[in-house]
């Protein structure tokens, strides 16, 4: 599974712009990589659409599992399970709900809807690791805060939130990952003048790649290591 990944990130030093021919050690395509203006602002747009869907998911996802875990509404298991669809439905079938949805109220297609659909399917992802990690809390110290004294705000902000923010976290990182690996979805809602990473290479597919997108790729691979297994070492302090 890890060869061709291996391939990739060693024919990026290769000085041939051939894959198949070793022509010698190079960096000329990394050199190449940030010379390209459009390659780098697609870079930003994923790294910005990330951080944004992201950040969105992990407080919808939060006060989701908050409420729902206070609430102890009698359709609670049905909500759960309607709020996990997006993680479960085909991407593709998602796109074309958006794509209809956007379309239908008028809205612009753009890095707006862009952001309004990948935190659509983050959501779930922060949700559910909240939701285990407040099922594993004790709840008295919380009730002991209020009888202290305290409003159910700063008894969420003092009490409850520093124990759930590796959840928090981990979900987050989670989210990063998939929203920036994301195609499907973003080719149905992403406008003319907006470009993401992932699309932007998708596009260069049908006129031929150059090593310089296996440079690229292996910068984000290298990215990619590091935020699993800072969201590995995360999500161990939530367990």
């Amino acid at each position: 599974m890890y060869l061709p990944i291996i391939v990739v990130v060693v024919y990026s030093f290769n000085e041939s712009k051939l894959s198949s021919v070793w022509a010698g050690f190079s960096l000329k395509w990394y050199d190449e990589l940030f010379r390209d203006k459009s390659m780098l602002s697609a870079l930003g747009n994923s790294v910005l659409l990330a951080l944004l869907s992201s950040g969105a998911a992990a407080v919808i996802g939060t006060l989701g599992a908050v409420g729902m875990s206070r609430a102890k509404l009698r359709g609670a298991k049905t909500i759960e399970l309607i709020a996990t669809v997006p993680i479960m439905a085909p991407e593709i079938i998602l796109g074309m709900v958006f794509l209809a949805f956007f379309s239908l109220i008028g809205l612009p297609f753009g890095m707006l809807t862009l952001v309004i659909a990948h935190t659509s399917f983050c959501v779930p992802y922060i949700l559910l690791l909240v939701k285990a990690r407040l099922a594993g809390m004790d709840k008295s110290v919380s009730e002991a805060a209020l009888d202290l004294g305290a409003s159910e705000l700063q008894a969420f902000f003092t009490i409850t939130l520093p124990q759930i923010a590796p959840a928090i976290a981990s979900g987050m990182f989670l989210a990063i990952a998939m929203s920036f690996d994301d195609v499907i979805i973003s080719v149905f809602v992403t406008g003319v003048n907006t470009n993401t990473l992932p699309l932007k290479i998708y596009t260069q597919i049908k006129t031929g790649v150059t090593p310089k997108t296996n440079a690229l790729c292996a910068i984000v691979f290298a990215c990619s290591a590091i935020l699993a297994a800072v969201s590995s070492r995360v999500g161990k302090k939530s367990a």
